[in-house]
């Protein structure tokens, strides 16, 4: 009879619904991740956040602050840059100052062993000139070959705001052009707690592909964060630097970029942030002081008018050096590193990956 179903009827339809869910839960079961000795282009399909934080317990902030001692000359001093001797500098100076100059930046644990420390960062965090010049105007506003003031760095100070012991990082070896740095220091005493060193497999820039999905660990703002992004223009050097779509602020130089191959928690140290794509733009500004009060938008602005360079970051466009690099630059400097007490074959001669079997997690 219509609009009734029979006992048996009943049966055939239970079971058609009983298959195709069956069917529809087989094709929403994730793929089975199939390892190919890559570096994986996909998110991770297994938590990461124990491996992160042990990641970042080798990952520190970074503060260098230098100390300068100023002259200002005379305009009828007509001093020139050159070969200067402080007792010329000091008898021509009508006037001294004191002022210093700060950068902060990331630094990795790469070697800790006794009261031995060394951490890799970037070079242009701890790079500060020797001697500042500046130079009077002529009635053009032109630069003139008349010096208007030198100051001559008194000393530096580099250290680990949460090492205590870290307090006077000496600069081991460095490179500008690559931006490139080992600071390091013998500590007072051994620490209390063991310093957690960088103890991953180093692993190699040349062989990421566009896409590879890779975690950025720093300091942006001196700020401990972990964020994520994909590589495009991978060796585009021919040196393997890579660029990052990750978001960068002041801070996150020298921090370190982790690829991983063949899922969790196979990361290896594939590069180094060290800046970002960047645009500088003259904008008009009030004299400084003025109060934000006396503006209106109503009224036409008397004051004086200075000009200000602006930099406006380019967001998502970061740039990162390729550990290939890194790792010859060290290599060479091996001999060096050795007399100072530093056997870095501790960090460039890793442990075999450590592949965690399925259902297990590894302890720290």
């Amino acid at each position: 009879m219509a609009g009734k179903i029979s006992g048996f009827g009943f049966l055939i339809v239970l079971a058609a619904l009983f298959f195709s869910n069956c069917s529809l839960q087989k094709m929403q079961a994730p793929p089975v991740r199939i390892p190919d000795g890559k570096y994986d282009s996909e998110f991770p399909d297994r938590p990461a956040s124990r491996e992160l934080e042990r990641l970042l317990e080798s990952v520190h902030f970074l503060n260098c602050v230098a100390y300068y001692r100023g002259y200002i000359f005379a305009p009828e001093a007509r001093l020139k840059r050159g070969p200067l001797s402080e007792e010329v500098i000091k008898a021509n100076a009508v006037q001294q100052t004191f002022f210093n100059r700060t950068a902060s930046g990331t630094a990795t644990v790469v070697y800790a062993q006794d009261v031995q420390l060394a951490l890799l960062t970037c070079a242009h965090i701890i790079d500060f000139p020797d001697t500042l010049f500046s130079y009077r105007i002529d009635a053009f506003d032109q630069p003139t070959e008349f010096l208007e003031s030198i100051a001559l760095k008194i000393r530096q100070q580099n250290y680990i705001p949460d090492l205590p012991l870290a307090n006077n990082l000496q600069i081991l070896i460095s490179d500008r052009s690559l931006d490139v740095a080992l600071v390091g220091q013998t500590l007072s005493r051994p620490p209390l707690k063991p310093i957690r060193v960088f103890d991953y497999p180093i692993g190699s820039a040349r062989e990421l592909q566009w896409g590879t999905f890779v975690y950025i660990l720093g300091f942006p703002k001196g700020q401990k964060m972990v964020t994520s992004g994909l590589v495009s223009s991978p060796n585009r050097t021919g040196q393997g630097s890579f660029l990052v779509d990750a978001p960068f602020n002041k801070g996150f130089s020298g921090g370190i970029v982790v690829a991983i191959r063949d899922g969790i928690p196979n990361f290896e140290l594939v590069g180094i942030m060290n800046s970002v794509s960047a645009e500088s733009e003259l904008i008009l500004v009030p004299e400084k002081g003025t109060l934000r009060k006396r503006l209106s938008e109503e009224k036409p602005y008397r004051g004086e008018v200075y000009v200000r360079n602006l930099r406006r970051i380019n967001y998502g466009v970061t740039y990162a050096i390729g550990i290939d690099a890194v790792r010859e630059f060290i290599f060479a400097h091996r001999g060096k590193l050795e007399d100072l007490g530093y056997d870095m074959t501790l960090f460039f001669e890793p442990p075999l990956p450590r592949i965690t079997p399925p259902g297990k997690t590894r302890q720290n």
